[in-house]
């Protein structure tokens, strides 16, 4: 059985404003995750102290990181990771298209990385962290269903689709997503409570979401609350438990 865990960091600033890469650190640590995907990451950016947030987080976990920017301003960086310690490849890193009619949404983007974990086929896990504006959302979700994401995967392979998508299940965004895959959300024991992953500190909303194909069995998928993941960041972190079919 493998772990994946998919995590708003908030440029590991935490809800007492502190900022602190170890904590976020040992959150992650604490679920003790093969693949670790990442959204709102910092890379040399004056107001994190220039630190490269993917890099320190990967080198405190004894992983390797892959690291998409959806925003560049010269020398600074903010977008996504993913982060393994098993055999990886980088497949693709770009932006997402935005909303003409809004020109300053903050620009999004999606990081492919396949991640071979001793199977027939490698598993290919695609992260990513939609915008907030609803159309927008749904221009994204439409690319990421199209052929230069979802449409490109070899459909022998397994495919985990993760991210903050900002969305509900009740949203566009989210149906488009989930006329493609499954949410895993949806396939978890029974019993399992509402993976709630928003706000940390009072969880109401799930916006953080894991979709799988097929090829992924889903074992569980839970919420990774404790003290600390309470103050961490203003997101938690949502863990799934899975296997490969056949």
């Amino acid at each position: 059985m493998f772990r994946i865990l998919t995590y708003n960091v908030h440029r590991c600033v935490g809800a007492d404003r502190r900022l602190d890469v170890a904590r976020v650190a040992q959150v992650i640590a604490a679920e003790a995750p093969d693949i670790v995907a990442l959204q709102e990451v910092d890379v040399g950016r004056a107001r994190t102290g220039g630190v490269d947030q993917a890099h320190g987080l990967a080198r405190r976990l004894g992983m390797v990181s892959h690291f998409n920017a959806s925003l560049r301003v010269e020398e600074e960086q903010y977008g996504d990771a993913i982060l393994t310690d098993r055999p990886e490849r980088l497949i693709k890193a770009d932006p997402l298209p935005g909303y003409a009619r809004i020109p300053r949404l903050e620009p999004r983007g999606a990081l492919w990385v396949a991640i071979d974990l001793g199977g027939r086929r490698e598993l290919q896990v695609i992260n990513t962290h939609l915008g907030l504006v609803p159309r927008e959302q749904q221009i994204q979700a439409s690319a990421l269903a199209g052929d230069a994401w979802l449409g490109a995967v070899n459909p022998r392979d397994p495919v985990i689709l993760v991210g903050d998508f900002n969305a509900t299940q009740r949203t566009v965004a989210h149906r488009t997503l989930a006329a493609r895959l499954r949410n895993a959300h949806g396939l978890r024991p029974a019993g399992e409570p509402r993976a709630a992953t928003f706000p940390a500190s009072l969880p109401m909303l799930r916006i953080d979401h894991l979709f799988v194909s097929g090829g992924v069995v889903v074992r569980s998928v839970r919420v990774g609350a404790s003290p600390l993941a309470w103050v961490a960041s203003d997101h938690l972190p949502l863990v799934m438990d899975f296997d490969l079919a056949g």
